[in-house]
């Protein structure tokens, strides 16, 4: 059974509700477009020719297309790995009996996901719905540490879940300790399934793909990411899964069970890698803002405690007196929304956004500000 994602029901709607919005950690536009094609999309060529779309998200990533599989977004992307992670249909591609009618769920043809804590809900609640058991492996502060992925490892363990920029707390993973753990990973037959939705976020882009190192075409590695965290197009619908040709294979193989991504999505998703170079450089330059506008809010109240890491705008945050629960409640008496941290397994805390446009951030962080001075 598929169990309640919390987050996503409480976050449902909120952001557009209040006056102040310290929860969307996605790069979102200024105004919503009057039609369905982004304002930023709108005067700009198509790409000439007709490439498909996979071709083009391979090609960022230095990987073919059968490499590729483009889907309805990066929790589109994630529930796919762990369909096939759940059902090892990776493993043995005729697999016709759900492992969850193999044995009981303490058994060891069960398949085991392990994931980071603190994490992303989703992350752990999806696998729950396909059968699969799932197990924690401590990230304190977002730091990765291989040492701790190889104590949870079990036998039965068929895919292993991180975040990278992690989710809540922005950090990014040391380059080592990821290319450790994607071998710790691939020595126990499991696969490393790397959510990259916030990778692009930095100030400093390199050659990489969408300017920030990934993970992507490295064995035993599947990749995810998405045109809506760093461009701000979530209403597009658009994200991916790299990955060896067989775990691909699986994954569309489950995907025919599940709506396939939209005809207009696809054309919109080519022209914006057609210019995406500009599209980048805008959403770096907003990074760079909110960024110093939000470490600098954390760095002059005393009664927070929490680092906001070098390129990111967002960050976990602990006041010294309440919960994040408390804060939470608090923030929306004054129109202010913040997430709580415990949809995250931090109940001590909240994690504070800046994706709107910094002027709006400026207001909202401002308004946090007066709260935060009315507390005890």
């Amino acid at each position: 059974m598929f169990p309640a994602i919390e987050y996503l029901s409480w976050i449902d709607g909120r952001p557009d509700e209040v006056a102040y919005d310290l929860a969307s950690s996605d790069l979102r536009p200024a105004t919503q477009a009057d039609g369905p094609i982004p304002d930023r999309l709108t005067d700009r060529a198509d790409p000439p020719g007709d490439p498909r779309l996979d071709a083009l998200v391979a090609d960022q990533y230095g990987v073919s297309p059968d490499e590729v599989l483009v889907t309805a977004g990066a929790t589109n992307a994630n529930a796919l790995a762990f369909a096939v992670a759940a059902q090892r249909l990776a493993r043995d591609p005729e697999r016709t009996t759900a492992t969850s009618d193999i044995g009981p769920d303490d058994d060891a043809s069960t398949s085991r996901i392990l994931v980071e804590k603190p994490g992303y809900e989703p992350l752990t609640a999806t696998p729950k719905g396909f059968g699969a058991r799932v197990d924690r492996f401590m990230r304190p502060q977002g730091v990765l540490d291989p040492a701790r992925v190889d104590g949870a490892l079990t036998d039965a363990t068929d895919l292993v879940a991180v975040t990278d920029r992690h989710n809540p707390t922005g950090r990014r993973a040391d380059r080592d300790a990821l290319a450790a753990t994607a071998d710790l990973v691939a020595d126990a037959d499991a696969r490393l399934l790397v959510d990259e939705v916030y990778a692009p976020f930095t100030t400093s882009p390199t050659d990489d793909p969408f300017g920030a190192p990934s993970m992507a075409g490295t064995d035993g590695v599947v990749a995810t990411g998405s045109l809506t965290k760093f461009l701000g197009f979530g209403g597009l619908r658009i994200g991916w899964l790299v990955a060896d040709p067989q775990f691909v294979a699986a994954a569309e193989r489950v995907r025919h069970h599940l709506p396939s991504v939209a005809s207009p999505s696809v054309a919109l998703a080519r022209r914006t890698f057609h210019h995406l170079d500009d599209l980048a450089a805008d959403r770096r330059r907003r990074i760079q803002r909110n960024h110093d506008l939000l470490a600098d809010f954390a760095a002059d109240h005393h009664d927070l405690a929490g680092h906001v890491h070098d390129g990111a705008t967002y960050a976990l945050l602990e006041h010294d007196a309440v919960d994040g629960d408390t804060l939470t409640d608090r923030a929306l008496d004054a129109d202010v929304l913040v997430v709580p941290g415990r949809f995250f397994d931090r109940p001590d805390a909240v994690r504070v956004s800046l994706g709107r446009p910094t002027q709006q951030g400026s207001a909202a962080l401002d308004a946090l500000a007066d709260v935060l001075d009315d507390l005890p």
